[in-house]
């Protein structure tokens, strides 16, 4: 337009026009300016832009995820062993290869006994089954020999043979440590399996990435019911915390990927010294439509701790769940802006939420009922003068800068964020789930993507067992390898008898 206004008025009300259009094209292009560099800003801070790669370089990982998939189909679909010890499945078919001679040894004898069950007589050796175990041990591998004597009645010529134990993959070589090993490596520690794969190589034992990807798809659908189980506690507790994220899962057909979500549920009493422990379940979805939380929280009544995505809003209402907003998103807005361009009122929103965090900060561990009080003789002063505030602000600066839209933000979700101020069982943010799903983002910079629903279900189950675990300072590892050792054999009844913090207290 200014090039457009290359003119020279004689006229004074001509030229008071053109001043007026010169006015507001300056003020419209120091918008356009401030909110580019708004935007600049955030790209540079965020490093968003993915790096497109070829997904013909990445059909390890495609494969990965669908081997899963089959091995906990197939795993699901094995009847159960017969109560006298014959096995009547039919036999797996693999290639194996022999076991390194190098790795030691470690005997466990299973003997019948010395004399005949039948009969009373004396049992003599005839011969004996060896059955070798690939066993892991942090730092190292060993084989676990199962030595089963064949014995027979020198009376009665009766021949008995301790039954074999029942492991976590029927005529699999894989021990229960080994399995965990496996599972934290890929889901705690976000190793691909070609990667781990390459690891054990160095140490001398050849394990295929297929190999792998069979264990954790079987293991996975072996501990699906201790999963389920963490997350009926999820939500049984007043509140919750409730977070997804987006992952790349493989679209078939068409060698691109497509937007999937892992969502995550928390439940955290720690903060006001609850009697629950704390524990996380994840979902894993196809897209990110509303029905998804809704389908999730069916039938839950508490407190929701939520970002304010609008798919969520089915979850609330007369009836359902309530919502509690989060203050960190709020505060991160007026972050972006005051970093962009050092706004004064971005400042003292900072400052003033700051505040309310410092009040938090003392009352953390004390009962609900103490920390309502302090929160409404303290923070509640502080949260009605910063609303009025903003909304003083607000007229006095432009509707379409980033500021006016931070300021819009706040005054939509400050509302929806006060019940905290009276219930002493609620958080000022969503923080906790937010921390749930950092390891999922940290996980798909180096696994990439999900190859399918199947996998990403698998990927659920085991961030549902490994993060809840972390949360209760449990070892993963060291009580995955527990529980698989028993899980086979365990009573879907008496599954609580297996949560991470049963174990710690055995193990204390």
């Amino acid at each position: 337009m200014l090039k457009d206004l290359d003119i020279t008025p004689e006229d004074p009300a001509e030229l008071r026009a053109v001043n007026r259009l010169l006015a507001d094209e300056v003020k419209a292009l120091s918008l356009k300016v401030e909110q580019l560099q708004h935007q600049l800003h955030g790209a540079n801070r965020h490093r968003f832009g993915s790096k497109s790669e070829g997904l013909d370089q990445l059909n390890l990982d495609l494969l990965e995820d669908a081997e899963i998939v089959e091995a906990a189909e197939d795993q699901a679909k094995q009847p159960a062993p017969s109560q006298e010890g014959v096995d009547p499945k039919p036999k797996r078919k693999h290639s194996r290869k022999p076991l390194p001679d190098h790795l030691d040894r470690e005997d466990e004898e299973l003997s019948p006994g010395d004399e005949c069950g039948r009969c009373g007589g004396n049992l003599r050796t005839l011969g004996e089954d060896v059955t070798e175990e690939l066993e892991y041990v942090p730092g190292r591998f060993k084989v676990k020999r199962i030595i089963r004597p064949r014995k027979a009645c020198s009376w009665c010529e009766a021949i008995v043979q301790a039954p074999l134990p029942s492991r976590p993959i029927e005529r699999g070589r894989p021990g229960p440590g080994l399995l965990a090993h496996v599972l934290v490596s890929k889901y705690a520690d976000h190793l691909p399996l070609y990667r781990l794969s390459q690891i054990f190589a160095r140490e001398g034992v050849d394990l295929d990435r297929s190999t792998m990807a069979d264990w954790v798809g079987r293991s996975t659908a072996l501990l699906e019911p201790l999963a389920d189980a963490i997350g009926r506690m999820v939500r049984q507790g007043p509140a919750l915390f409730a977070d997804d994220t987006p992952i790349k899962m493989l679209a078939p057909g068409n060698k691109k990927t497509k937007t999937a979500r892992v969502w995550t549920y928390v439940r955290d009493e720690r903060a006001w010294s609850g009697q629950s422990p704390p524990c996380a379940w994840y979902q894993f979805t196809v897209d990110r439509k509303g029905e998804h939380p809704v389908a999730h929280l069916s039938g839950y009544k508490g407190w929701v701790h939520a970002d304010g995505y609008s798919g969520f809003n089915g979850v609330f209402g007369d009836d359902k769940a309530d919502e509690m907003a989060c203050m960190a998103h709020v505060r991160r807005k007026f972050v972006d802006v005051f970093s962009s361009q050092g706004s004064a009122i971005a400042e003292e929103v900072i400052r003033r939420i700051a505040e309310l965090y410092a009040i938090e900060k003392e009352i953390r561990g004390m009962p609900p009922e103490d920390r309502a009080t302090i929160r409404q003789a303290r923070a509640k002063p502080i949260f009605d003068a910063l609303e009025e505030w903003l909304q003083t602000q607000l007229p006095k600066i432009s509707g379409k800068s980033p500021l006016a839209q931070a300021i819009r933000y706040a005054l939509g979700r400050m509302p929806k964020a006060r019940p905290y101020l009276e219930l002493g069982h609620l958080e000022l943010d969503n923080n906790t789930a937010e921390r749930a799903v950092k390891p999922v983002a940290i996980g798909r910079k180096n696994w990439m993507f999900s190859g399918s629903q199947g996998g990403g279900k698998a990927m659920a189950i085991a961030y549902t067992l490994i993060e809840t675990a972390k949360l209760n300072g449990v070892d993963p590892q060291a009580w995955l390898t527990w529980v698989l050792g028993q899980v086979a054999d365990h009573k879907i009844t008496r599954l609580d008898e297996l949560l991470p913090w049963r174990y710690a207290a055995q193990a204390a």
